[in-house]
């Protein structure tokens, strides 16, 4: 009798990776020609990004060598949700980029209304936000999983504990 096999969909970013990411913007920054003199900088707390620049056309060079950078490092730039530039003190230019982990409520069912669409005998479950799910037959799971990466979700998707 074959047992249930499962994994779990999840939205995550590899905290590693970002703070390379991060230090490696920091110090290009600090070698640039067009940054010389700069007060630019990037400062980073658990839940977000914030750049500040001297002007917006540096604002956009940050985070164009922050989301290169991220992505080298194999993090999804989907997980960066950037905010409108603000302005700050000494005729300065603020960003906030919000990092998104984990899957909301309204997101997850519409990605479990895909998982159903699919027609396939698995079962979804939210938990945590994470969706784990379950099926006898593996090839089912795996379908899943192909159908989900082709699909153009507006998260980063990763399936882990595939078992």
């Amino acid at each position: 009798m074959p047992s249930e096999a499962s994994f779990d969909i999840v939205s995550k970013i590899d905290r590693q990776e970002l703070d390379n990411a991060l230090n490696q913007t920091r110090k290009e920054i600090e070698t640039r020609f067009d940054f010389r003199n700069s007060k630019t900088r990037v400062e980073s707390d658990d839940k977000s990004i914030t750049v500040l620049a001297d002007d917006e056309m540096k604002m956009r060079n940050v985070i164009d060598m922050l989301q290169a950078k991220a992505t080298k490092r194999g993090i999804d730039i989907k997980a960066f949700e950037i905010g409108a530039n603000e302005p700050a003190a000494n005729s300065m230019v603020r960003c906030k980029i919000v990092l998104r982990s984990g899957i909301p409520k309204d997101k997850s069912k519409e990605l479990m209304e895909r998982i159903k669409a699919l027609k396939l005998k698995v079962s979804a479950q939210y938990q945590d936000e994470q969706i784990r799910v379950t099926g006898k037959n593996r090839d089912d799971l795996q379908a899943v999983i192909a159908a989900l990466k082709t699909a153009n979700f507006e998260l980063p998707l990763q399936f882990v504990n595939y078992r």
